[in-house]
């Protein structure tokens, strides 16, 4: 399942993105925000990315207006590592190199179709496992201790 969270901002990009995984077959839980009123992206993508770190989903797509803020606030739950990509190779990079869990996009900077690209490639790309990667993730994650 992929917990998916947006402010205003990243509400259109989400909706199409959750077109896009009901189309694949693909679970999803939407943690809001579930309309284009104002609201804070602190509140969806700290909700998200907790379903992600705790287990309940085993993948995380956050989306506000630029993909930075709500990218933050997700780095900031223990176990997340949330990558921001505005282009396919970052999706795949991220991935196969970092096992990113959690995809961030900015909806005022990417549409629809390559959102939709960028999900795919995020989500059909495995995790390298090279020792290299996988020392550099154990460090990256050992600073949360």
């Amino acid at each position: 399942m992929i917990a998916l969270g947006s402010d205003h901002g990243g509400y259109d990009l989400k909706v199409a993105v959750m077109e896009h995984l009901k189309e694949r077959g693909i679970e999803y839980k939407d943690f809001g925000t579930y309309d284009k009123n104002s609201c804070d992206y602190p509140d969806f993508g700290l909700a998200a990315a907790k379903a992600v770190a705790s287990g309940e989903c085993e993948k995380g797509i956050v989306i506000c207006t630029t993909g930075i803020g709500i990218s933050m606030v997700a780095n900031k739950v223990k176990g997340v590592r949330c990558a921001l990509c505005s282009e396919v190779s970052s999706a795949r990079l991220t991935r196969e190199h970092n096992d990113a869990n959690v995809l961030a996009m900015g909806g005022g900077f990417v549409g629809p179709v390559l959102g939709c690209e960028i999900v795919d490639t995020f989500l059909d790309t495995e995790f390298s496992g090279l020792e290299k990667h996988s020392r550099r993730i154990k460090k990256m994650m050992d600073m949360e201790a």
